[in-house]
């Protein structure tokens, strides 16, 4: 290079450094006024129905927290990723959200075994989960960076298993269980320890997988049963979309007895296609009759956002944003250290779905409600006030 062109090339070099280091700068202010924070939700596959409603809450709390100015001071950004309702995808989403886009902090996801794939991610990197709705132990058991804002299975299903004997007076059950789901499966153990440990009995199990969609065989089953062996009641312990097939098809082949499920009916798919099916029962976080002022203001926010009622997902969604937000204006610093131990002290937070406790497993202490399904609507029936079950 001659004597010129070596001017010419140091001229522009210091025109393109300093212009280089001052983009740099501002991305980096830039990035100091934002709080990352990830969600992974099943916006398609098996739990949509419950993953694009929680997502519509999550998404209706980051709103409404940079509308007020976001979290001291800083806004925040929300990185939403498809889980796909498929685990290793649900995993590799985690993946991303910490490693390329730097999270502080990820919500999800509904359905337990998704977040089973997740939370070992999400521990290995000292980076806070909060999972709105996954109700299977072994979620919070991957470490303490992995908290949920919802009950566990085993309180829900103690839960359905008293109300099953001691209001619809039931002394013989059949269970239907989704053998893909970890969520399910769970439930249904639960359900049958305490049923059969207060003295009822389980006169039919049989397992189907996510994604059927005829139950004909199971449900002629069950009918064909013999008087001694007849149930009073039947267990669906799974997502929406196969619970309502069941009970349509219960019905049309004359099933008349109570049909009851876990927080995995709340949708509106149920009704869309179960019909006008009735006399069927499920525990659930949230009923949107609640009049609390807290679950009100939610409802109006939500409906004018969405045109539509929420249901326990997205408050459910709603809530683990709300649950962060509150741990982020706590901690010391943004660090994940700091946030996650400001998580874990969360105690009586006014959350849409009640005041929110989480016990020293990282899991939430709160009431369960029964909804009850008249004419394909649901309905509040009751609340029971938690206990501390055995696992």
């Amino acid at each position: 290079m001659n004597l010129t062109k070596r001017i010419i090339f140091s001229a522009v070099l210091s025109v393109i450094l300093p212009l280089g280091a001052q983009a740099g700068s501002e991305e980096t202010a830039k990035n100091a006024d934002i709080i990352k924070i990830g969600e992974v939700g099943s916006l398609t596959g098996s739990a949509a129905p419950l993953g694009k409603s929680g997502s519509k809450g999550i998404k209706l709390a980051v709103d409404e927290l940079n509308a007020a100015g976001g979290i001291a001071g800083k806004k925040v950004q929300l990185f939403t990723i498809d889980s796909g309702s498929v685990p290793e995808q649900a995993k590799m989403a985690a993946t991303k959200l910490i490693k390329e886009n730097e999270v502080i902090a990820i919500l999800g996801e509904n359905a337990s075994s998704l977040s089973l794939a997740m939370a070992p991610v999400a521990q290995a990197n000292q980076t806070p989960m909060i999972s709105p709705a996954s109700t299977n132990p072994k979620v919070t058991e991957a470490g303490n960076y992995v908290f949920r804002v919802c009950f566990i299975d085993p309180f829900q299903g103690e839960v359905m298993a008293k109300f099953a004997k001691d209001t619809l007076k039931a002394k013989k059950v059949a269970i239907l269980t989704d053998g893909k789901l970890e969520y399910s499966k769970g439930l249904a153990e639960f359900f049958r320890k305490t049923f059969t440990k207060d003295g009822g009995q389980v006169v039919f199990e049989q397992s189907f997988n996510s994604g059927d969609t005829n139950f004909k065989n199971q449900l002629t089953a069950i009918k064909s049963l013999p008087t001694d062996k007849s149930p009073d009641a039947i267990f669906i312990p799974s997502y929406p979309v196969e619970a309502a097939y069941i009970a349509k098809q219960a019905r049309e082949i004359g099933i008349t007895i109570p049909l009851l499920g876990g927080d995995g009916w709340d949708s509106s798919d149920f009704s869309k296609i179960a019909g006008g099916v009735s006399n069927a029962y499920f525990s659930n976080h949230y009923a949107v009759e609640d009049k609390s002022p807290a679950n009100q203001a939610f409802v109006t926010k939500f409906k004018k956002a969405y045109g539509e009622l929420p249901d326990g997902s997205a408050a459910m969604g709603y809530d683990a944003t709300m649950v962060l937000a509150d741990a982020i204006k706590r901690a010391k610093s943004l660090s994940q250290v700091d946030i996650g131990s400001a998580i874990a002290v969360t105690k009586d937070f006014q959350g849409v779905t009640g005041k929110i406790t989480l016990d020293s497993h990282r899991n939430a202490i709160k009431p369960a409600v029964v909804l009850k399904v008249e004419n394909g609507q649901f309905k509040y029936f009751t609340t029971v006030n938690p206990t501390t079950p055995k696992v």
